[in-house]
C-alpha cells in the first residue's frame, strides 16, 4: 500500500485537528506544516519534521501528494491554486474560498489537473446522518415535505469573544452563515438529494461593536485578558440568520443559524417530515436518530453497525454503545479521500469542490436576500 505524503496549511484548532486523524489512517505521513508564525515551533509541538512560514516552500521542497488547507478563508485561493497548479491533490476546510467565482475557477482548475479535490464537510459522514440519507435513497420516509432545523453556538456570546471570523477581509462577506450555515445546508441537500431553489434570509448583528484584543490568542482559548487588553472596533458580519427555503420538489424548510445562544456549544438539528414518516437528527445527543409516526410508536434508532443501513455501517468505526464523536467523522472522510487518491475515483460520499461552489452560491444568495429583504431565486 503506497504511503501519502502530505503537507498541513494552517495548524489553529482545525488544523491541529486533521494532523491528529490523519495519522490515524496509517498510510498516511504528515512530514511538513505551513505557518505563518512559529512555524517550526508548531512543527515540534505537533511532532511534524518540518515547518514553513511559506506554504509555497513547503509545496515546492516537500515532494507532496496532498495537501490539507486549514487556513483562515481569505487565504484559501491562492493556497488550493498554488497546490493544484504543481498537481497536488486537496482537501480543504469550508468555505471553498470567499466567492463563488474564486470556488469555480478552483473548480475548473482541478478538473483540468485531473487531481481529487475535495471540501472538508464532515457531517456528512456522522452514521445517523449517513443513515437518515439511506432511508431517504430507499422511500422510506417517502416525499419529503419540511426541512427544518438549524446550528448554534455561544461561543461569540460576550462583546469580548473575538476571533478573525468577525473580520470580513479574513472570513468573507457572511460569518455566521458561512461558517456554521454552511454545514447544515450542504448536509440537507445531501441527505435529501434535493437543491434549494430559492431562498429568504434575515440576518442580524447584535453586538454592533466588540472589543477586539490587542495581542493574539487563539480560538476556544479562553484566554482572559485585561480591559487595557482590548481595543473597540465594529462589527459588519452578522451574528443571527434565519432562512427559509424552498426545495426543487416543493418541499419548504427553514433553519435559524446563531452563534449567540447561550448554552449551546456546538448544537446543529437536522429534521425531515415526509409523507411516511419523521427523522430527526441532533448532533449534540448524536448517536441516535429519532424516527417519528403517526399510525404507530415513535422511536429511537441508536448506532449500532449490525443493524444499521450497508453505507451507515461502513462509516462506523466501533460496536453498538461505543460512542463516536466528530474526530471519527473527519477519519472516515480522510479515508474516503485518500481511497480516491489511490483509486483515481472520485468518492461520491465526499463533498466536491463542485459541492464548494454550491455552497459559495448559496451564500451569496442568502447575503443578497438578507441585504435586500427578499426572496432570491437559484439559477
Amino acid at each position: 500500500m503506497k504511503k501519502f505524503r502530505v503537507g498541513v496549511a494552517g495548524v489553529g484548532f482545525i488544523g491541529a485537528a486533521h494532523v491528529e486523524v490523519v495519522r490515524r489512517l496509517g498510510n498516511v505521513e504528515v512530514v511538513a506544516l505551513a505557518e505563518a508564525l512559529n512555524a517550526q515551533k508548531k512543527a515540534d509541538a505537533l511532532f511534524v519534521p518540518k515547518g514553513y512560514a511559506d506554504y509555497r516552500e513547503m509545496i515546492d521542497n516537500e515532494k507532496l501528494d496532498a495537501i490539507h488547507v486549514c487556513t483562515p478563508n481569505n487565504a484559501h485561493y491562492d493556497m488550493v491554486k498554488y497546490a493544484l497548479k504543481k498537481g497536488l491533490h486537496v482537501l480543504c476546510e469550508k468555505p471553498l474560498t470567499c466567492t463563488a467565482a474564486e470556488a469555480e475557477e478552483l473548480y475548473r482548475l482541478s478538473a483540468e489537473k485531473g487531481v481529487i479535490a475535495a471540501v472538508n464537510f464532515f457531517y456528512r459522514f456522522f452514521p445517523m446522518v449517513y443513515q437518515m440519507r439511506e432511508m431517504i435513497r430507499s422511500g422510506e420516509v417517502g416525499n419529503i415535505y419540511t426541512v427544518h432545523g438549524g446550528y448554534l453556538q455561544d461561543w461569540l456570546f460576550l462583546d469580548t469573544d473575538y476571533s478573525w471570523r468577525l473580520e470580513p477581509e479574513a472570513s468573507g462577506a457572511s460569518r455566521a452563515f458561512a461558517d456554521i450555515g454552511s454545514h447544515w445546508i450542504d448536509c440537507v441537500e445531501h441527505i435529501t438529494g434535493l437543491k434549494v431553489v430559492e431562498l429568504l434570509a434575515d440576518f442580524e448583528t447584535f453586538h454592533k461593536t466588540r472589543k477586539k484584543p490587542t495581542k493574539q490568542i487563539d480560538t476556544y482559548s479562553g484566554m482572559a485578558l485585561r480591559p487595557e487588553d482590548y481595543e473597540e472596533v465594529p462589527i459588519g458580519t452578522e451574528d443571527y440568520a434565519s432562512v427559509l427555503f424552498h426545495f426543487e420538489n416543493g418541499a419548504h424548510g427553514s433553519c435559524i443559524i446563531s452563534q449567540m445562544a447561550a448554552g449551546r456549544k456546538n448544537q446543529m438539528v437536522v429534521a425531515v417530515a415526509g409523507s411516511k414518516c419523521s427523522l430527526q437528527w441532533d448532533s449534540e445527543d448524536s448517536n441516535d436518530l429519532w424516527i417519528g409516526h403517526r399510525g404507530s410508536a415513535n422511536s429511537v434508532l441508536t448506532k449500532d453497525p449490525s443493524i444499521l443501513s450497508p453505507g451507515a455501517a461502513s462509516i462506523t468505526g466501533y460496536p453498538g454503545g461505543h460512542v463516536e464523536g466528530m474526530l471519527d467523522t473527519f477519519r472516515h472522510l480522510f479515508k474516503k479521500f485518500y481511497a480516491s487518491i489511490g483509486s483515481g475515483r472520485f468518492d461520491e460520499d465526499l463533498a466536491s469542490f463542485k459541492d464548494g461552489v454550491r455552497e459559495m452560491e448559496l451564500c451569496e444568495k442568502v447575503i443578497q436576500s438578507a441585504a435586500e429583504r427578499r426572496w432570491i431565486t437559484l439559477g
